[in-house]
């Protein structure tokens, strides 16, 4: 066909005479118009902005934080907390997100922490870093307390920056290989931590859990201990009395049957006693109350609920020297190796308020602030 008869315009995307205008990303749309004496005259429009690539590395994603849902649960329930209230602000919400406490520090505590702080300033008061495992005090302060009468020793005892940490410390310690179970429901942070350690297969969203993880139930119905009978044997079995989120204490005729379990089976318990201050009966406060606990379990546990340190930061973790792992080796140096390594120790500030926390008066006013927070 002759010139005269093509269309008014003719697009790139269109037209095959046009052939490929640019081996770049971006494609270029033209218009063709034809006057009465045959001149063409070529517009091309303008490429819509594209943004450059954002330059990546080399270094592949750790393929086990892939695997997390979401963010972390309790930043998220916050999240949604202040979008409702934004929306919201006369409601009335229930916060079932951390449990954080709302009362004052009592001053005997923080009087302490304030000279501490204060002595540092000085030539005779100051210190730098201190022992990884903690003021060795703090550590004695510690055992006479709470293992005063169960045969934990000072030297047992490691001083940190709460027991959320330790947790994850806790987890490095035991690696990759092995299998591990929770209480459903339970902390998050035991899951969340397996699952970037690599302990864990992929999450299900039909049933909302992990592959590779034991969830033991815990509901009215059993009387939010798992039935133990049916519990396939894990390396390793977390374990919080009371419970977070139930507020469940286990009694000490079902802490004798997990130690028992644990042993049958040749299993690790990190019990989890963050809440045992306010245990009001007679259940056990510490797993070491049970026949045998030393050679099954770890106990990790916090200043956070019991003098509310949630901002100051402070807890401990029991490793007792009767544990050790299948060849042998003692646990308690591996987990003193993995401190030694991943902490520089707890910041002497909080140490000196865990110290005036467990002195007469601060015991005294402690159990006052527990009741106070248990009452909120």
């Amino acid at each position: 066909m002759s010139l005269t008869q093509l269309p008014a315009s003719i697009s790139s995307s269109s037209s095959a005479f046009l052939g490929q205008q640019s081996t770049n990303s971006r494609t270029s749309k033209f218009s063709v118009s034809v006057t009465r004496n045959l001149i063409c005259k070529c517009v091309v429009a303008a490429s819509p902005h594209t943004e450059k690539a954002a330059y990546t590395t080399k270094v592949s994603r750790n393929a086990n934080m892939a695997k997390l849902e979401a963010g972390y649960l309790f930043p998220e329930i916050n999240r949604r907390k202040l979008a409702h209230l934004q929306k919201y602000p006369d409601a009335l919400v229930i916060s079932l997100g951390i449990g954080d406490t709302t009362e004052p520090i009592p001053e005997v505590i923080t009087s302490a922490m304030a000279e501490r702080s204060r002595a540092l300033s000085t030539l005779e008061g100051y210190s730098g870093y201190g022992a990884e495992q903690g003021e060795k005090k703090l550590r004695a302060a510690i055992a006479s307390t709470y293992y005063g009468d169960l045969g934990i020793e000072d030297s047992d005892i490691f001083v940190s920056d709460g027991a959320k940490c330790d947790i994850s410390r806790l987890q490095l310690l035991f690696g990759a290989n092995v299998s591990i179970a929770v209480q459903d429901p339970s902390y998050p942070a035991y899951v969340d931590s397996g699952v970037i350690l690599g302990q864990t297969g992929q999450f299900d969203k039909d049933v909302e859990k992990y592959g590779n993880i034991e969830y033991m139930r815990c509901n009215p119905e059993n009387g939010f201990f798992p039935d133990l009978s049916s519990t396939p044997k894990t390396d390793v079995i977390f374990f919080c009395s009371p419970n977070n989120p139930t507020g469940a204490a286990a009694t000490r005729e079902q802490l004798t049957q997990l130690v028992k379990f644990a042993k049958k089976n040749g299993s690790i318990i990190v019990y989890d006693s963050a809440y045992g201050m306010y245990i009001a009966d007679d259940s056990p406060r510490s797993i070491y109350e049970i026949p045998g606990a030393k050679e099954v379990a770890i106990e990790t546990s916090s200043f956070s609920k019991y003098a509310g340190f949630t901002g100051v930061r402070l807890g401990w973790t029991v490793v007792p020297k009767e544990l050790l792992f299948s060849d042998g080796f003692s646990v308690a140096k591996d987990f003193n190796r993995i401190v030694c390594t991943c902490f520089n120790g707890a910041s002497n500030i909080s140490q000196a308020g865990g110290l005036a926390c467990l002195s007469p008066e601060g015991l005294k006013a402690r159990s006052f602030l527990c009741y106070l927070n248990t009452m909120l």
